[in-house]
């Protein structure tokens, strides 16, 4: 091992010199700021083993500054072999070898630092050149960016109806041709999934309609089969009222409803319920970030059952709030999804945005409290109508952000 100290202005140097002298495979061991600059202390052909303390060397300073290193505590009860010797070799390459960390040195954290600041800026740079160059040579391709972006969807999927639509003779073609690709990107359930029956259960967060959901699905399969084919079930123990709330739909519909608590309280009521062709489970909604979400949701694997799951979430969260819940619910490994709150988002986009990136098919439509007038099968066509109706006007984004969200999207397609 060949260890040597070097000396320079600043810490680029001193890197500089420890590469030249001894190569990329170089360790720093050690580095400190002195008068005039810095000094690294760096070796090749490391080996930590060398480090290890032996008989002979005990009681003697350490040859170079690194940390100190940790000495096993002596045997209480040595053995007799080993006893007034020097240990084998065998025996010291059992011996814990120590790690040097140098990768977490303070200079080193601010040049990373200062790598990804210079490479932000970079984006910026490039970004603004994209788009002041789709503003020179293309304007109907930054008109129809605008547009798209007025919908409120991910600069990603904005970005690649652009691609998808480009070869149209006018604006208004490219503009229809991009919200047709639009479409074919979302998923549906391609049909009423309660027409073959079974037990269903509602979940997701708080505050998305689930029990009102439950209600608008059971009369909607009452009309069709009679109300003595449904039955509904609650789990909600937390909520105050939920359960009460869910009564007064079933007294509505005249339809047997029933409350579990536990995973066995629930295989109980099932097995009460198993003349009825439809059985739908109005769950406890709970925040993604709540710790008893996997409690709960371990309650509808109840052996047997086949309990299948749909997730319930509301058109008027934002992206990052439907994506989050989407992968916190996934462990309930949803079929579908039920999107209610429809006739309240101000925009659409940022939901659509979210089931495309998760390929999440939608199931239902919810756009009012009408039981069950205001709920729909999801139409991926309708769907994207809705969100081009509560669209913003494309005028409230800044050249500024649209220039960031073009190289953003750019970049993302690039890896």
């Amino acid at each position: 091992m060949k260890i040597k100290r070097f000396f320079a202005s600043d810490i680029r140097q001193a890197l500089r010199q420890v590469r030249e002298t001894l190569g990329s495979d170089a360790v720093i061991l050690s580095n400190k700021k002195v008068d005039g600059g810095i000094e690294l202390v760096a070796a090749i052909d490391y080996d930590a083993s060398a480090f290890m303390p032996t008989s002979e060397q005990a009681g003697k300073p350490e040859l170079a500054p690194v940390e100190p290193l940790r000495r096993e505590k002596p045997r209480a009860r040595p053995r007799p072999e080993t006893t007034g010797k020097v240990a084998p070799v065998s025996r010291l390459k059992e011996q814990v070898v120590p790690n040097v960390e140098w990768s977490q040195d303070p200079v080193l954290v601010e040049m990373r630092q200062e790598m990804k600041a210079l490479r932000r800026m970079m984006e910026t740079e490039l970004s603004g050149l994209s788009w002041r160059d789709m503003v020179d040579h293309a304007p109907e391709t930054r008109d129809l960016f605008r547009r798209l972006m007025g919908l409120s969807l991910g600069p990603d999927i904005c970005n690649q109806l652009i691609q998808q639509a480009a070869g149209t003779e006018t604006p208004e073609q490219g503009w229809r041709k991009a919200l047709y690709h639009l479409a074919s990107e979302l998923r549906t359930s391609g049909g009423d999934l309660l027409d073959e029956g079974g037990v269903f259960a509602l979940i997701g967060p708080t505050g998305v309609g689930k029990t009102t959901t439950v209600a608008k699905l059971a009369a909607r399969f009452a009309l069709r089969h009679g109300t003595h084919q449904v039955a509904l079930v609650s789990t909600d123990n937390y909520r105050i009222g939920a359960q009460e709330q869910l009564n007064t739909y079933a007294r509505i519909l005249d339809v047997p409803v029933r409350s579990a608590g536990t995973r066995e309280e629930l295989a109980v009521a099932l097995n009460g319920l198993t003349g009825k062709r439809l059985i739908l489970v109005d769950t406890a909604g709970m925040s993604q970030r709540d710790v008893r979400l996997s409690e709960q949701l371990s309650m509808l694997d109840v052996a047997g059952k086949g309990v299948r799951s749909l997730l319930t979430l509301s058109a008027a969260t934002d992206y990052s709030s439907v994506e989050q819940a989407i992968d916190a619910f996934s462990v309930a490994r949803p079929e579908a999804c039920i999107l209610t709150k429809v006739d309240e988002a101000g925009s659409l986009g940022g939901a659509l945005s979210a089931l495309i990136h998760k390929a999440l098919p939608v199931a239902y439509i919810g756009d009012g409290q009408k039981v069950p007038e205001d709920l729909h099968l999801a139409r991926a066509h309708s769907l994207v109508s809705k969100a081009v109706a509560c669209s913003r006007e494309g005028g409230e984004y800044s050249d500024e952000y649209l220039a960031l969200a073009l190289g953003g999207a750019k970049a993302n397609a690039h890896g």
